[in-house]
């Protein structure tokens, strides 16, 4: 599995003075509004909540915002260093809690997005933290475990709070990789976290969004890949055809430049198009 990381990144090293520096870029809307974040009161990083791509849309007239929102093209979730840990050949499996793990229940979940805002099936997610007192298992595969998004792009991975490792704030390593695509590899943090302001690869855009209940934290955070898709509505035919519209037997109707008769009488809904409906369209 080969690291994706823009030029200038660094190695393997989980050590604070090695931070992420992405290559030189144009400045963008998007570049301004991150300095924004990076620059904000620390304060108010630590309270910060970051949406989630599942809640953002876009409009003809305005881009949408950046990651961890899903974005207009240049600006995917960021990538982040491998750390000295990784290990392949993880277990696939959605939860890494064992018989006798201590630690506060945590559950992580959220949606794979490609460039378009549109989900992503089948796309490997490869987790790896400490432990609740700091440290990973480099012998066997405690806290390690892979899975794939479901049909709706989905995924949950059941675990702990993972301790504070020396020198870094609290964090959860994971390799994103959609179906023949590169691997991002980044990390993941808690909000309100005292190591925030002072880890030098803190990076706001992956914070999760958490909430808390008697059992357990709950985290949320969508991906955003930089995988080209295509639009997310499929073009419009043109013709007089409306969806909702009732239509009586003997109407007639344009469609992709051709005209159709309504053989019986129904209220249209979309999928019912009649180059598709034959039992209710007869294109004359």
């Amino acid at each position: 599995m080969a690291d994706e990381h823009p030029p200038g990144s660094p190695g393997t090293s989980d050590s604070p003075d090695s931070p992420s520096r992405p290559g030189s870029r144009h400045i963008s809307r998007k570049r301004l509004i991150q300095a924004a974040l990076v620059a904000a009161p620390a304060a108010m990083l630590l309270g910060s909540a970051p949406a989630l791509a599942r809640n953002q849309s876009a409009s003809a007239d305005r881009p949408l915002t950046p990651t961890p929102y899903c974005d207009d093209g240049d600006d995917p979730t960021p990538p982040q260093m491998e750390g000295p840990y990784f290990k392949p050949n993880s277990p696939r499996r959605t939860s890494l809690v064992e018989p006798g793990t201590v630690g506060t229940r945590l559950t992580v979940s959220g949606y794979v997005f490609g460039l378009a805002c549109k989900p992503v099936a089948g796309v490997l997610l490869d987790f790896w933290q400490a432990d609740n007192r700091g440290n990973y298992d480099n012998v066997g595969f405690r806290f390690r475990g892979h899975q794939f998004t479901d049909s709706t792009g989905a995924f949950r991975l059941d675990t702990i709070v993972p301790g504070l490792y020396p020198g870094r704030t609290r964090h959860i390593h994971v390799k994103v990789q959609a179906p023949n695509r590169p691997v991002l590899t980044t990390q993941l943090y808690f909000p309100g976290e005292p190591g925030n302001s002072s880890d030098s690869i803190f990076d706001p855009r992956l914070l999760m969004t958490m909430s808390g209940d008697g059992t357990g934290r709950k985290g949320a955070y969508d991906f955003v890949l930089n995988l080209p898709q295509g639009p997310t509505d499929p073009p419009d035919p043109g013709g007089s055809w409306q969806a909702g519209k009732v239509y009586a037997a003997g109407d007639q109707v344009t469609y992709g430049g051709a005209t159709y008769v309504c053989l019986q009488g129904h209220t249209a809904v979309a999928g019912w198009e009649p180059p598709v409906a034959a039992a209710l369209w007869r294109r004359v």
